[in-house]
C-alpha cells in the first residue's frame, strides 16, 4: 500500500504551480456542481414535466453549451483565458442561483440556454490555460490532473447533492452550486493575478500558423468521433438516472452514491493509469479507441440482466472508458492545434460535447419515451461500434501523415 501511495504521489511531480492553482479552482467549482446531474430528475419529479419536454430543455442546454464553447474559444484568442474563466465562473454562479425561480417550460428553455452559454465559455479557456502553463512533456498529465480535480469535485457534488435532496429539498442545490462557482472565481482572482498572466504568458499579438480547425480534415474526423462519443456518454447524466430510478427503483441518495463511484475511481486510478499508458507509449488515438470500447460496453452490459448490481459494473466500464479516452483525446486535440489557433481548436473540441447536449439528451429521452430504456441502450452501443471503426480509420490516416504520425 505504501508503494502504491508513493507511486501515486510521484505521478503529480513536475507539474507547475499554476497548473495546481487552476486545478484547485476547478475543484472548488465542480464540488458545487450538484444541479446538473439531478436536473432531469428535478424537472420530472418537482416540475412535473414529461420526458419529451425535458428533452427539449436539454436541447436548449446543448445549444447554450455549443454557443458558449464557440464564444469561449473566440474570446480566449482575443482577450485571453484569464478573463474568460473568471467571468464565466462568476456569472455562472449568479445564473445557478436564479434558476430555482423558473417554473415554466419556456422559462426553463431560455434560462438553461443562457446559463450554459455563460458557464461553458469556461471550457476552451481552461484547456488553453493548461496548455500555456504545462511544462514540456507534461501536457497529458496536466490535463489528467485537471480531470482529477473535476471528478473529485464531481464525486463529492452528486453524493452530497443526493443526500441534500433526500433530507432537505432540490432548491438547496441551486444555492450551493451558485455560491461555489462565485467562490471559484474569487479564488482564481486572488491566486492567479491577471497582470502576471498577461505579462509573462499571454502576448498581445500571436502569429497564427496552419489552417482553421474546420479546414483540417484530420481534425474534422476527430471532431465527428468526439461528437458521437459524447452523445453516447451524456446519457449517463440525463436518461440513465431516470432509468436507475424508474426501472431499478433507486432513491436520489443511492443515485448519488453510484455517481460518486465514477468520480472516486477517477480520483484514485486515472493519474496512475495515464502515467502507465504514457510509459508503454500508447498513441493518443489508440487510447481514444480503447476508451470508446469501454463506454460502449457499459451500455450493453446493463441490458444483460435485471439485477440492479449490474449498474455498478456498467458505471465501472463507463469510468474506465472515460479515464482512458478523455485525457488522451484532449491532449490529441491540443497537439493537433497549430500555434495561435489553440483557442479555436479547443473551442471546436468542446463544441463536440455541446452538440451532444443538443441531440444526445433529447434523442435519448424521445427514444425511451417511444420505445424503452433497453432499446435506447442498444442504440448507444451501436453508435460506439461506429465510433470504434472511425477511430481506427483516423489512426491509420494519422500514421500516414508525417505531421501526425506519432499521434
Amino acid at each position: 500500500m505504501k508503494k502504491f501511495y508513493r507511486n501515486y504521489i510521484r505521478n503529480f511531480q513536475g507539474l507547475s504551480r499554476e497548473i495546481w492553482l487552476l486545478s484547485l479552482v476547478t475543484f472548488i467549482n465542480r464540488a458545487g456542481a450538484m444541479v446538473i446531474p439531478f436536473l432531469s430528475l428535478y424537472l420530472v419529479n418537482e416540475q412535473g414535466l414529461s420526458l419529451p419536454q425535458v428533452g427539449w430543455i436539454m436541447t436548449c442546454y446543448g445549444l447554450g453549451s455549443l454557443t458558449g464553447s464557440w464564444l469561449g474559444g473566440k474570446l480566449t484568442d482575443i482577450i485571453g483565458f484569464y478573463k474568460v474563466i473568471t467571468l464565466s465562473l462568476f456569472l455562472g454562479g449568479i445564473g445557478f442561483i436564479l434558476l430555482q425561480y423558473i417554473n415554466s417550460l419556456y422559462g426553463f428553455c431560455v434560462a438553461i440556454f443562457m446559463l450554459m452559454l455563460v458557464t461553458d465559455a469556461y471550457r476552451p479557456a481552461i484547456f488553453v490555460a493548461m496548455d500555456v502553463y504545462s511544462k514540456p512533456g507534461n501536457k497529458t498529465r496536466s490535463i489528467a490532473l485537471l480531470r482529477l480535480a473535476i471528478n473529485l469535485g464531481f464525486s463529492i457534488g452528486p453524493l452530497v447533492g443526493g443526500i441534500i435532496i433526500a433530507s432537505i429539498s432540490y432548491t438547496s442545490l441551486f444555492w450551493i452550486d451558485g455560491i461555489t462557482c462565485i467562490i471559484a472565481s474569487i479564488a482564481l482572482f486572488i491566486l492567479l493575478k491577471p497582470k502576471k498572466v498577461t505579462t509573462n504568458v499571454e502576448t498581445p499579438k500571436v502569429v497564427k500558423e496552419g489552417v482553421p480547425p474546420y479546414k483540417n480534415k484530420y481534425y474534422l474526423l476527430f471532431f465527428l468521433i468526439m461528437v458521437l462519443t459524447s452523445i453516447t456518454f451524456v446519457q449517463y447524466f440525463s436518461v440513465m438516472p431516470l432509468y436507475w430510478e424508474k426501472q431499478h427503483f433507486l432513491s436520489e441518495d443511492l443515485i448519488g452514491w453510484l455517481m460518486f463511484l465514477n468520480g472516486a475511481m477517477i480520483v484514485v486510478l486515472e493519474m496512475p493509469l495515464v502515467t502507465w499508458l504514457e510509459k508503454i507509449k500508447i498513441s493518443k488515438t489508440m487510447a481514444t479507441f480503447y476508451g470508446g470500447v469501454f463506454i460502449g460496453a457499459s451500455f450493453l452490459i446493463v441490458n444483460l440482466t435485471d439485477w440492479s448490481g449490474i449498474l455498478v459494473f456498467g458505471m465501472i466500464l463507463l469510468t474506465l472508458g472515460e479515464m482512458i479516452g478523455s485525457p488522451f483525446s484532449s491532449a490529441l486535440a491540443l497537439e493537433m492545434a497549430p500555434k495561435g489557433r489553440k483557442g479555436s481548436y479547443m473551442g471546436l473540441y468542446t463544441i463536440s460535447w455541446s452538440i451532444s447536449h443538443v441531440f444526445g439528451h433529447n434523442g435519448g429521452m424521445n427514444l425511451t419515451a417511444a420505445f424503452s430504456f433497453d432499446f435506447t441502450w442498444y442504440v448507444m452501443f451501436g453508435v460506439m461500434v461506429i465510433v470504434s471503426v472511425l477511430t481506427i480509420w483516423l489512426y491509420r490516416l494519422l500514421k500516414k501523415s508525417p505531421t501526425f504520425e506519432t499521434y
